[in-house]
């Protein structure tokens, strides 16, 4: 199912996994001129890179769908309150969005920020899954903060409810892998989509972010989804049991 805000992967099942990744694509709809070189659509500024690969192919499984974004970040970012600025970003790691200053901002809301998030409420109500994986990525290296190391290969993050980031972590690191707690961003602070759709009404879940040059190619995306598969399928069978 594609809409111009979002795109619906797979079939959602009850007692299944719906993958939640708002940053999920580049696009910019043919009325709309950011304004930027077109080269940086392809760069985190605008997108979350690998998320999309990633969940696809863990969606091409029976009892998991994906929920996608589908437009950049740049053009609304669903994963922000709609009274944000950053909800429509003016600025983004240092680069300015000359095509989003002095715009209606109201318009943009309704026709982007509103029916994502409403369809995903829908969504969730209608098909309750054992767990909501929200998906996201993060670049090594920020254009503004060069000096900033960031050594992790994904981060958990996390508002209140931290259950399903201290299962995982202990199997991710089984893994091989360095997991940053609340790292390189923290789930206290950005917070909007699981505060909106996940802890308000009980929900449980699993936010991870995941480095991006991991899951930069086909390879890299195909190992992190047979990783998640395995490790939300045992997750979800564990949150079922602390109800």
């Amino acid at each position: 199912m594609n809409e111009e805000a979002y795109r619906l992967v797979g079939t959602p099942r009850f007692g299944g996994i719906v993958i939640m990744a708002d940053h999920a694509s580049n696009r910019v709809p043919g009325d709309i001129d950011l304004g930027i070189d077109p080269a940086l659509m392809n760069e985190h500024i605008a997108v979350d890179i690998g998320v999309a690969g990633v969940a696809e192919r863990m969606a091409a499984h029976e009892g998991t769908a994906a929920f996608l974004g589908n437009v950049s970040r740049l053009v609304c970012d669903t994963n922000r309150e709609e009274h944000d600025p950053a909800a429509i970003p003016e600025m983004s790691d240092g680069r300015e969005i000359p095509g989003n200053l002095g715009i209606d901002r109201e318009a943009r809301l309704a026709r982007f920020h509103r029916p994502f998030n409403d369809a995903l409420d829908r969504l969730l109500d209608k098909v309750p899954p054992a767990l909501i994986l929200v998906l996201h990525s993060f670049t090594p290296q920020l254009a503004c903060d060069p000096e900033d190391k960031r050594p992790w290969h994904c981060g958990l993050l996390y508002d209140q409810d931290d259950r399903g980031a201290r299962y995982a972590q202990p199997l991710l690191e089984a893994d091989g892998l360095h997991v940053g707690d609340q790292l390189p961003y923290s789930g206290k602070i950005y917070n909007a989509a699981i505060k909106r759709h996940i802890e308000s009404e009980g929900r449980p879940y699993l936010y991870i972010e995941i480095r991006q040059d991991l899951i930069a190619d086909e390879a890299g995306q195909a190992e992190w989804a047979d990783r998640l598969r395995r490790i939300c399928g045992k997750l979800a069978l564990e949150m079922v049991g602390m109800g």
